[in-house]
């Protein structure tokens, strides 16, 4: 299997921790927030994994607070991900946000798709209480969903399906 990286924002929370069961679940597989991510790693790593909470894409935009994403993506745009595979997990809160569920790997999907980024791992939205998602496309979220407040049970199931799922993917 070629090199693999999993990168994610935030940390030290629900995020980080579903990283580190990802983590675990696939075996050999190197972790780091997108604030650590250099561009030596961008080019050495031929499949990545990127997971996110759901933000608002207002707070994305905004050069004014402290969140790495907006510099992660621009970032991007110095490496060509044309030949990356790339999986995509985000963490929502279905039941508090039914109409925004996972929306923030919405926004990472649309980067990555524009940049020419190939993206695998599709999760079916069944099992899921949420009225809207612009990560969901039919019957598919773009990425594992997970929600550690209203679901935290189904998390380690989840993730450990869809590892073997992208594995066969990359």
């Amino acid at each position: 299997m070629e090199k693999t990286i999993l990168m994610y924002w935030p940390k030290a929370g629900n995020v980080e921790n579903c990283a580190k069961m990802i983590c675990d679940a696939f075996d050999g597989l190197e972790m780091k927030s997108i604030d650590e991510v250099s561009n030596e790693d961008l080019k050495s790593y031929k499949q990545f994994i990127v997971g996110c909470s759901t933000v608002g894409s207002e707070t994305w935009d905004n050069t004014e607070n402290n969140d790495p994403w907006p510099s992660f993506l621009k970032q991007l745009e110095e490496i060509n991900i044309t030949e990356k595979t790339i999986a995509l997990f985000g963490l929502g809160d279905q039941i508090r946000w039914p109409n925004h569920y996972v929306d923030g790997m919405a926004v990472i999907f649309d980067e990555l798709v524009k940049k020419g980024g190939k993206i695998v791992g599709k999760w079916s939205v069944e099992g899921y209480d949420h009225e809207e998602s612009e990560a969901q496309d039919g019957d598919f979220f773009c990425g594992l969903a997970l929600d550690e407040d209203q679901q935290a049970e189904l998390s380690p199931e989840r993730i450990e399906k869809w590892v073997k799922q992208i594995k066969e993917e990359f």
